[in-house]
């Protein structure tokens, strides 16, 4: 059995805090080293909707929308053994490189998922706190498609799931003791690893329509399993 612990209401200002992250450098609002032409903005139009936006901007960077939990006066984060279930429409401009992660204290970061238009049926799946990732080709996966992501963030592995399918099982798992706020953004590239937008383009943008986190009733310390039980053959023997 588990809880319902988190709904996002993308306007609530209590729950979310917009334009700002410390996953940037300095909080922000430019990330030049991560590639990005991002110049984060407050503006509730580029994310209090549930559609994240990109705008070009005159001085080279673009407007982009962000929200977090991190700072909020709620400060939800989630934690070892929590799933995550969220559904988005892809982005079909290239430059676009939407995501769903979490971040806290310079790291803790797992992404539920990043998307480049330019590699159409390909999601980039990862587990940066014990290093685990794949790069996942599926027929769902296309600009302008509506998927359904889920991720189990196991003790001994992270599990994800694509429409209501398990894809991809790590093996490493984010330990016991994690717990990190959650990110929602749209990003654009620079061009180094992924093309930057045409030069005609003004505006990109994606939509989260649901992201939801769910949690274990019992206490974490009586669980024996936390992996996920379709995970659990292949993970036995993963770092605890």
């Amino acid at each position: 059995m588990s809880d319902l612990v988190f709904t996002a209401d993308f306007t609530s200002t209590s729950q979310w805090v917009a334009g700002r992250s410390w996953a940037y450098p300095d909080g922000g609002p430019t990330n030049p080293g991560d590639n990005k032409l991002d110049h984060l903005t407050p503006d509730p139009a580029y994310s209090r909707t549930g559609t994240f936006r990109a705008t070009r901007r005159t001085d080279s960077w673009w407007n982009t929308g962000l929200l977090t939990t991190e700072g909020s006066d709620e400060a939800f984060t989630v934690r070892t053994g929590d799933q995550l279930q969220a559904r988005v429409c892809l982005p079909s401009g290239l430059g676009a490189w939407p995501a769903i992660w979490t971040w806290r204290d310079g790291g803790n970061e797992v992404d539920v998922f990043e998307y480049h238009p330019d590699n159409p049926d390909l999601l980039e799946l990862s587990n940066h706190v014990r290093e685990g990732h794949t790069y996942l080709h599926h027929p769902a996966v296309s600009p302008g498609a509506v998927i359904d992501l889920g991720v189990t963030f196991g003790r001994r592995s992270v599990v994800w799931t694509l429409n209501g399918t398990q894809v991809f099982a790590d093996g490493r798992g984010v330990g016991s003791g994690w717990h990190a706020y959650l990110v929602v953004n749209l990003s654009v590239c620079a061009g180094l690893y992924h093309p930057c937008p045409d030069a005609k383009t003004t505006e990109l943008s994606y939509r989260v329509e649901n992201l939801t986190v769910r949690r274990r009733a019992i206490p974490h310390a009586a669980e024996s399993h936390d992996d996920g039980t379709a995970a659990e053959t292949a993970t036995a023997d993963g770092p605890p």
